[in-house]
């Protein structure tokens, strides 16, 4: 369970408010949303209420601004402490910075929140309910406490930034580890490239075309990813064969397709995830922007939205 931990006593001399808190991390919790998509926003928020605003012996001692335990993956040092029982244990991290990484990988690779990653990133309530629904913490007013720290701080600014780029930020310290064996793809930091592919491009999204005998779980090893991340970029809710020359999306497909390209006429036989690999465009969205119900297939002849009505 990850929990509040307010630091005790005067010892560590003045404590930091909750506005300083928020003007010292603010860049930080940005730049792990143009990173990861998770909303400003929400780290913000969950930093100041799990560190107490940064004040927390916790925080101040480990560098832990988010209460994340110890669990069975973690070989990196360690910070006793107790909360549901005694001398738990509780990540320690070399600096802020990577508590803020840290937190991003321990939502983004956890298969209990990837239905986070489908919300608006501006859906600031959406994540908060969606955060304590997935079991982020047992208090019951989690979510609503969350939300009152947004808004009466009004952390929503910093969600409205283009999350476009995203794309232009460092590979995260799991990607620099592999990259003396790859080769990054430039303009595109958020995996590395195999040398022994051509990667092309649709609507600023890369992609690669499947081999004979090319596998989900084989691309996603050979381009730095996990399986169910390269799963939910191209659509798909489990394993499923991949065929010769089918495209396979590298990144998270846009929530729109290019300027230029608004409409499509649907033709016989076509099908809303073949149309959203065309126009790499998320699948969610083409059933949203045309009012369809998920699951379902257009008509023929059907004028089929590519962007959000405006």
């Amino acid at each position: 369970m990850l929990i509040l931990l307010l630091c005790a006593g005067t010892a560590w001399g003045q404590k930091m408010t909750r506005a300083q808190y928020v003007e010292k991390y603010a860049a930080t919790a940005v730049r792990e949303m143009k990173s990861t998509g998770i909303p400003a926003s929400i780290t913000l928020a969950q930093g100041c209420l799990e560190s107490g605003n940064g004040n927390s012996t916790l925080a101040r001692q480990a560098n832990n601004h988010f209460g994340i335990k110890c669990h069975n993956n973690w070989t990196g040092k360690t910070f006793h402490q107790d909360d549901d029982a005694r001398n738990e244990c509780f990540r320690s991290y070399p600096n802020v910075d990577e508590s803020f990484r840290d937190h991003s990988d321990f939502l983004r690779y956890r298969d209990r929140y990837a239905f986070l990653f489908d919300l608006e990133p501006t859906d600031y309530k959406g994540w908060a309910y969606g955060l304590k629904k997935a079991g982020y913490a047992t208090a019951p007013d989690y979510a609503t406490r969350l939300i009152q720290i947004i808004e009466e701080n009004e952390l929503w600014r910093y969600d409205q930034l283009d999350p476009v780029a995203r794309q232009e930020l460092p590979p995260t310290p799991l990607q620099a580890e592999v990259s003396k064996q790859f080769k990054p793809l430039p303009g595109h930091k958020l995996y590395v490239a195999s040398l022994s592919r051509e990667i092309r491009s649709t609507n600023g999204v890369p992609w690669i075309r499947a081999r004979a005998g090319d596998t989900y779980a084989g691309l996603a090893k050979e381009y730095n990813l996990f399986t169910r991340e390269l799963l939910r970029f191209n659509d798909r809710k489990r394993k499923v064969a991949l065929q010769e020359g089918e495209v396979v999306y590298l990144e998270a497909k846009k929530r729109e397709s290019a300027p230029n390209l608004d409409k499509h006429v649907v033709e016989e036989g076509e099908t809303m995830r073949q149309l959203a690999q065309r126009y790499a465009v998320k699948m969610k969205k083409l059933y949203e922007y045309n009012h369809l119900r998920p699951g379902t297939e257009p008509e023929p002849g059907t004028i089929l939205l590519l962007r959000k009505p405006r």
